[in-house]
């Protein structure tokens, strides 16, 4: 079996879809039939359900996968140990970010590395803080950037700068107009909320307990995947939310959305790497640019 093969496993798994696969992966849907047959036929185990035009894992597919992407991930690492051997002049820097991080803070910092750095390849996967611990507890990436609170005692978890919550409402809510909010007015209104599990929800409700109240007293009428998705239901009339300044920085601006008078405090963007697996000289050089530009 080679990486090849399991890359296409693992591209096909993740997104249930041949076709799909194949497009991302740059090959040819045929290619990516023969060599999911191929594993299949070699040992004798089907690893996906065929459903009409849509496939999905079996129970042996679903263990697999987990394997398919913890060979992926040693593979990787094996060519960070090369590339660093090679000074920096090929590899792949595996990361994964929250989708505030992702969105709205991290993609400078990107911009400057591939710069400084053009021949190292940048992978970088956008889920909640949860999902970017998984990733590196796993191997899946070398670094995870989070806001959320973790405590993991697998994970290093490093401080790297600073972001602002804010409670955004629509110009026309009942908080717009108010000039001071006290923790319990919060618990009368209609929320919009990230998902469970996502740095911005664990950080707003950490606050709402340490002003008294409990998160389950507010009246969470949405939960959303996305900072966009939360941001634009807000500014539909959906109700109030709690998000980054930089996210809402812009509808701010247009007016599409008004800041209320309610003090949160500021939370951590942090940086986590597992103890104890490789560090690649990559890895450090981003971080020594985040922390230059932090500085300046």
């Amino acid at each position: 079996m080679t990486l090849d093969q399991l890359r296409i496993f693992v591209a096909v798994a993740e997104r249930q879809h041949v076709t799909r696969a194949a497009e991302a992966l740059n090959l040819v849907q045929s290619a990516v039939s023969t060599a999911i047959a191929n594993i299949e036929g070699r040992h004798a185990t089907k690893l996906f359900h065929r459903v009409g035009r849509g496939i999905e894992l079996t129970e042996a597919g679903r263990v697999f996968l987990v394997e398919a992407r913890a060979v992926l991930a040693r593979a990787e690492a094996a060519e960070l140990v090369l590339a660093d051997l090679s000074g920096m002049r090929r590899g792949t820097l595996a990361l994964y970010a929250s989708q505030t991080i992702a969105s709205d803070w991290l993609p400078r910092h990107l911009v400057a590395f591939r710069r400084a750095y053009p021949e190292i390849a940048i992978r970088l996967a956008v889920g909640n803080t949860t999902d970017a611990a998984d990733a590196v507890r796993a191997g899946q990436a070398e670094l995870g950037f989070v806001e959320g609170a973790l405590d993991d005692p697998t994970l290093a978890s490093t401080t790297i700068a600073q972001d602002q919550l804010v409670l955004v409402v629509a110009p026309g809510h009942a908080f717009a107009e108010a000039t001071h909010l006290e923790p319990e007015n919060l618990a009368g209104v209609d929320w919009v909320l990230r998902e469970a599990g996502s740095g911005t929800r664990s950080a707003f409700e950490a606050a709402l307990g340490a002003a008294g109240l409990a998160a389950a007293q507010l009246r969470v009428t949405l939960e959303l995947p996305s900072n966009e998705a939360v941001r634009a239901a807000v500014e539909a009339g959906g109700g109030a939310a709690v998000l980054s300044e930089t996210v809402v920085a812009a509808a701010l601006r247009a007016g599409t959305l008004v800041r209320a008078a309610f003090d949160l405090p500021s939370r951590p963007f942090r940086v986590l790497r597992h103890k104890e697996r490789y560090r690649s000289r990559a890895a450090d050089a981003l971080l020594d640019l985040i922390a230059t530009a932090n500085a300046g």
